[in-house]
């Protein structure tokens, strides 16, 4: 059976913007990359995906730091040090993580990228923050607008404040309200920025893809 090419992701979102991202840069086809559903689904399916992988399989997980990159990094580290993994970095490295295996020990090459950038909080909209045109005056005014929503009025959180930029963002252009994935197709979101990339970058070297083109 061929080696696997596997990116695990917390959600929908998740698939489509990095499937979007793969098209737009010409990543070649990966085997899937599959939608956990939640992170604590995502953190509990990492230890068993990498125990049943095949001989040559290769596992991307792609996770949210939310409001605590350092506890974040801690809950992968430790799964991927119980699971068998040795000399796994203290901290995440800068432009993704990717850790072989020890040697004669039947597991996988295993990589990890924290939304947003390895370095900072955030979610998988603060990333998408970095592909909105530099200088745009219509996301100055997105910002503005949620910015000042009157008190009483704003029902979203703290950590969610990035998703109402990007949805509003989204809800304003051409065609009103693109899903995040196809929006990058459409340019409303900017795929080949410095951050895209450092996660293609990433990509590439984890899935041993287009090292010619990096």
């Amino acid at each position: 059976m061929a080696a696997k090419k596997i990116l695990l992701v917390e959600g929908s979102d998740d698939e489509h913007v990095l499937k979007h991202i793969c098209g737009n840069r010409g990543i070649p086809h990966l085997d899937y990359i599959k939608p956990l559903g939640s992170v604590e689904e995502l953190l509990d399916s990492v230890p068993v995906h990498l125990k049943a992988s095949e001989d040559g399989d290769i596992v991307g997980v792609v996770i949210d730091a939310d409001t605590d990159l350092a506890a974040r990094w801690q809950s992968l580290r430790d799964r991927l040090v119980n699971v068998g993994y040795t000399g796994v970095p203290k901290n995440p490295m800068t432009g993704g993580t990717i850790i072989d295996p020890p040697a004669n020990v039947l597991l996988p090459r295993v990589g990890i990228w924290i939304m947003p950038d390895n370095q900072t909080r955030g979610i998988l909209e603060d990333f998408l923050k970095f592909l909105v045109p530099v200088g745009s005056r219509l996301f100055d005014h997105v910002t503005t607008s949620v910015a000042t929503i009157p008190d009483g009025e704003k029902r979203f959180s703290l950590l969610a404040k990035p998703k109402a930029l990007i949805h509003t963002w989204l809800a304003w252009q051409e065609e009103p309200g693109k899903p995040m994935g196809t929006a990058i197709t459409a340019r409303y979101l900017d795929p080949d920025v410095a951050q895209v990339d450092v996660l293609v970058s990433w990509l590439n070297r984890l899935f041993s893809l287009n090292q010619d083109r990096e």
